[in-house]
């Protein structure tokens, strides 16, 4: 499949639940001791990491998915648009897609998106996320 035919491309749907256990794990991995993730009050900026990890496309996948080659990938950048509010036992379904994809000297870059909505069909979260492969 050429480059430009995988835009568009779209990753499995998943849904997460939000977990007071997860966000208390998350913030001792990073370090981040605030009272308000251990009581489950509000999420560390980046959970949205726990959240495509744990319920989205594993990296494997979206290897197959894109067919890339695993020895000349790696992940070039993560952002995290928050638009609403999540909190512990909200059920999000996420959707990744390939929302475009550009070609730089020896450099394949894939821009995906993961919509996150709530049950009320609201968008939440979006996760942009910048795959590198070497040519």
């Amino acid at each position: 499949m050429s480059l430009q035919g995988k835009v568009g491309m779209e990753l499995k749907t998943f849904t997460f639940e939000i977990e007071k256990g997860k966000i208390r794990e998350f913030a001792l991995a990073i370090g981040d001791n605030h009272p308000s993730y251990e009581s489950g009050e509000s999420l560390p900026p980046t959970f949205a990491t726990v959240m495509e990890m744990w319920g989205g496309a594993d990296f494997f996948e979206i290897i197959e998915r894109l067919e890339l080659d695993i020895t000349n990938v790696l992940h070039g950048e993560q952002e995290y648009i928050y638009l609403g509010k999540i909190k512990v036992g909200d059920k999000v379904t996420g959707i990744t897609k390939v929302k475009d994809v550009l070609n730089k000297k020896h450099l394949d870059i894939y821009k995906l998106e993961t919509h996150f909505k709530n049950e009320a069909g609201e968008t939440v979260l979006i996760s942009k996320n910048t795959v590198i492969e070497r040519q």
